[in-house]
């Protein structure tokens, strides 16, 4: 029997979250005026409560059937690496399209914290699904994700509207290779994009003699089930896994509605073309919030 793909829904198809029924219930997920001026002002945006332990638990489970290549919704990938890592010592277990396969991380779209928050940091608007990733570093041998800002890969739509939500399913530590900010970085730009799971510090190639000095990373340690938003242009990374205990997270690409493509070829992989100059819509690239009723 066909393995039921979860992309052609665009609602909550299980119990793990509510979706508010009034302007009132909202109001408890919206970000403070601080927050958001943090944000503006560093790229990111730490310590945002996303899950509960109980959808931490469930979303655990179903990444770990679904990393076996085995897994009967496995076609419904766009990308999956068993190991994305070029370092062979090291393992980095990277995959893009979850959604579409797994209840949790399908409605984790739509979770209200989300969905609230993302509005909010792109400027109070529209907000429309880009694509999810999975990043898992197992203990003692996790390999790293290389400095780079995600919109590198991204140009295939414009203009720069997007914004990324990572979010923790472990305690996130400097020894088991969290996250690390460039605070201000979103200012530089666009700097050419390094190998993902390469040379950590590849990115230095990059940079000119001014950003060099500016370059002072900020690790960001996380409980499980809290979340860190990022501009699309902020500098991040994250080290080796280097501790007893794994480092397992999912990542939400969103942008704002009105976003267009600027290919004519695919946008991902499996994903009908959506021609350039074009608004990026449709069944894969669904609206996620239009804002409060």
């Amino acid at each position: 029997m066909p393995y039921k793909d979860l992309g052609s829904v665009h609602e909550l198809v299980s119990n793990l979250f509510n979706w508010p029924t009034s302007a009132e219930e909202w109001e408890q997920y919206k970000l403070s005026e601080s927050q958001i001026a943090f944000f503006n002002e560093n790229g990111y945006l730490p310590g945002i409560k996303m899950l509960d332990a109980t959808q931490v638990a469930a979303i655990n489970e179903e990444i770990a059937a679904l990393a076996d290549p085995k897994h009967p919704g496995h076609h419904l990938f766009y990308e999956f690496h068993s190991n994305e890592s070029t370092d062979p010592s090291t393992i980095l277990f990277h995959a893009l399209g979850a959604w579409r396969i797994t209840p949790g991380l399908h409605d984790a779209l739509w979770n209200p914290r989300f969905v609230m928050a993302a509005s909010q940091l792109l400027g109070n608007v529209p907000v429309r699904f880009w694509h999810d990733q999975l990043f898992c570093k197992p203990p003692k041998k996790g390999g790293v994700v290389a400095w780079h800002q995600d919109y590198s890969y991204w140009t295939r739509t414009k203009p720069v509207a997007h914004l990324t939500c990572w979010c923790g399913l472990d305690d996130s530590t400097q020894a088991n290779g969290c996250l690390q900010y460039v605070p201000g970085s979103q200012n530089w730009g666009l700097l050419d994009k390094p190998d993902l799971a390469g040379n950590m510090m590849g990115i230095m190639d990059y940079l000119n003699e001014e950003q060099k000095q500016e370059f002072k990373p900020i690790p960001v340690e996380t409980k499980a089930g809290e979340a860190i938003f990022h501009h699309s242009l902020t500098l991040h990374g994250s080290g080796e896994n280097t501790s007893p205990n794994p480092r397992r997270a999912f990542v939400l690409n969103v942008f704002a509605d009105g976003v267009h493509s600027d290919s004519d070829d695919e946008l991902l992989q499996g994903v009908p073309p959506v021609p350039k100059g074009h608004k990026m819509e449709g069944p894969f690239f669904p609206l996620l919030f239009s804002g409060v009723v």
